[in-house]
């Protein structure tokens, strides 16, 4: 069964799932805090006034459950989903996981309704069986992939990249640094197998590669910035130019055809938000630094090498993501070869849920 074959049985804290089958979710150790109740099932009956537009909307989901990972998220740090639903009848509520896998494994079982999630989850859940939906992507820029790296210790004896043949090398199956690493060691002429994989989350591994038990950490931001500025890690190689399609917003299935006017309201803040936030770099670092506990330094390197904006779901976009999927089945990774294409709405949906601002821009 697929559920075996991605159960990590290695991680330090013990065994891991990275995705379960429907109806079973391994709270206690992939979901850091879920603050999410109330089952998005209600239904209006009341119009409300958009306070952004003139037309008077009913939403079929009351309650709006977004997923997010523990390196933070800006739209949730200033509320501008609620700012412009709550006035609609749509209450937002918000569920933290570890990583992009934790998340799509509670999306998964129908806990959470939309998330933020590198090229890699989706993939991984939709082998699962996930009855998800790719709704909008992430705009790769000039700083795309400074924020995710291979590092190692200061002091390691490891110089190149080619040298972690052989070795143990620390990164959470199933997320972004999944394709990654497998891009990195191309590269340099080796192979997946070539390497001592360990699966284990951000959260968890950064203790244990400042004490020095990790020779080598595939990570990304804010955990990256961190061990570089405090601890001296350094970095082999960066992200920059690994050909990945990027990230994604995904949602369920259900919830994408059930609330097309609402995803295109979420869609549309979420976006503006990040237009603001690439416009003020500063600003956004003095925001998240306290929430994350950073210091402010820190985090300004850290939002200031960060994606923000979003752009629309196009063929050459699900082209990429397709490429990306077949390396895992090329690698035997999965177990089968994934469809990218099963994950789609309809060009219609699109349309319906898709911002202006997303699809003009590339």
């Amino acid at each position: 069964m697929f559920n075996n074959f991605v159960r990590d049985q290695t991680t330090i804290i013990g065994k891991l799932a990275l995705f379960v089958m429907p109806g079973f979710l391994t709270l206690s150790t992939t979901l850091i805090s879920c603050t999410s109740t109330v089952s998005n099932t209600n239904t209006g009956t009341n119009p409300k006034a958009d306070p952004a537009g003139a037309k008077t909307i009913t939403f079929k989901t009351k309650v709006l459950r977004v997923g997010y990972q523990s390196s933070g998220d800006l739209v949730r740090v200033r509320k501008v989903l609620e700012k412009r639903l709550e006035p609609l009848g749509v209450k937002v509520e918000w569920a933290q996981f570890a990583q992009g896998p934790q998340l799509m494994e509670a999306m998964n079982v129908d806990k959470i309704d939309i998330g933020s999630v590198g090229e890699t989850p989706p993939i991984f859940a939709q082998a699962a069986g996930a009855r998800i939906v790719y709704l909008a992507g992430r705009r790769i820029t000039a700083t795309s992939g400074k924020g995710s790296a291979i590092a190692v210790p200061k002091g390691s004896p490891i110089k190149t990249l080619a040298d972690i043949k052989g070795q143990k090398v620390v990164f959470q199956k199933g997320s972004a640094s999944h394709y990654f690493i497998i891009k990195a060691l191309e590269e340099v002429g080796l192979k997946y197998s070539d390497i001592k994989v360990l699966s284990m989350p951000n959260v968890e591994a950064r203790g244990a590669f400042i004490q020095g038990t990790i020779p080598v950490w595939v990570t990304g931001d804010p955990h990256l910035a961190l061990v570089e500025k405090l601890h001296g890690a350094r970095v082999l190689r960066d992200a920059t130019n690994i050909g990945t399609p990027g990230g994604y917003y995904v949602g369920t299935r259900q919830f994408a055809k059930d609330n097309p006017e609402l995803l295109r309201i979420i869609l549309e803040e979420i976006d503006k938000n990040g237009q603001w936030a690439e416009a003020n770099r500063k600003e956004v670092a003095k925001l998240i630094a306290p929430v994350l506990k950073i210091d402010l330094p820190i985090q300004e390197i850290i939002s200031g090498r960060a994606n923000y904006r979003l752009k629309g779901i196009t063929p050459e976009l699900m082209k990429a993501q397709q490429s990306v999927a077949d390396l895992f089945y090329q690698e035997k990774i999965l177990p089968k070869k994934i469809d990218v294409q099963e994950a789609l709405l309809t060009p219609k949906e699109y349309a319906a849920i898709t911002p202006p601002t997303l699809i003009s821009e590339k």
